[in-house]
């Protein structure tokens, strides 16, 4: 049976969702602010999230933003309020495999929960035991954290987790923009023209000294985008670190790896 976390504020839309839920044979707890979110997600499994963006006073797109750095679940945000396209963009791009309108038909938004659950995959990075390090940063695969030279933990969405593993595992490889979309994408959602756009400009921000001047993701006019840095690999959490790459430009034409 799969287990559908509900955050929302509103009494009557969270009962909504449950009755109905249920009543097509799933499990579903309704909780209505990100405290109690956070609880049960990790206290128990949970297959999908359903998200209302206006939760009472807080930021639901931070709370997008926080979820995928941490979870590999599939999340549908729901609003009544946010109807414009940007608004949509955003959510999408923060991690939200759907997004929903109220008011909604039931049958509809159950096809689309469906929809969600047959998208989500098992993830290979679960298992992946490599770390990466890099002018002075290390990112550890199997918890998914940045740490910089001096200690400090940067947050990842999901989509800036996976661009930096294919910059990291094709270092001074020229990447195409279709690469790195294809690279990014977690879950399969829609991806839009400028994704991967907004995702090295995220991206830089976090790991540049200056992004305007960028050190380490540079640009390859008319072809794409390639990391400019040596990168070690080191197997397992006592492994040793492997030599870096060689430090030629080259310009890769075959599929960018998962």
């Amino acid at each position: 049976m799969k287990h559908v976390l509900v955050a929302d504020d509103d009494v009557a839309m969270r009962h909504l969702i449950v009755e109905y839920l249920t009543l097509h044979a799933f499990k579903v707890t309704a909780v209505s602010d990100s405290g109690q979110l956070k609880r049960v997600l990790a206290c128990e499994p949970v297959d999908l999230v359903v998200l209302d963006l206006n939760l009472g006073r807080e930021d639901g797109s931070g709370i997008v933003r926080n979820l995928t750095t941490k979870w590999d679940i599939p999340i549908i945000a729901i609003s009544g309020d946010r109807l414009e396209e940007a608004d949509r963009v955003v959510a999408l791009e923060l991690g939200a495999i759907d997004f929903v309108s109220k008011p909604f038909g039931m049958r509809e938004f159950l096809a689309r929960a469906r929809v969600a659950l047959r998208r989500r995959p098992v993830s290979p990075r679960a298992k992946d035991r490599r770390s990466f390090h890099f002018s002075g940063w290390t990112l550890n695969l199997r918890q998914r954290r940045l740490i910089s030279d001096e200690g400090d933990e940067v947050k990842l969405t999901a989509g800036e987790f996976n661009l930096l593993i294919a910059f990291l595992e094709r270092p001074r490889d020229v990447l195409t923009r279709e690469q790195l979309l294809l690279a990014s994408r977690v879950r399969g959602e829609e991806v839009y023209d400028r994704s991967v756009d907004v995702l090295i400009l995220r991206v830089r921000r976090k790991l540049e000294a200056d992004p305007a001047k960028p050190r380490l993701i540079k640009t390859a006019r008319g072809v794409g985008y390639f990391f400019d840095a040596d990168v070690g690999i080191q197997q397992g959490d006592n492994g040793r670190l492997n030599s870096p790459y060689d430090n030629r430009v080259r310009v890769a034409h075959g599929p960018t790896p998962d």
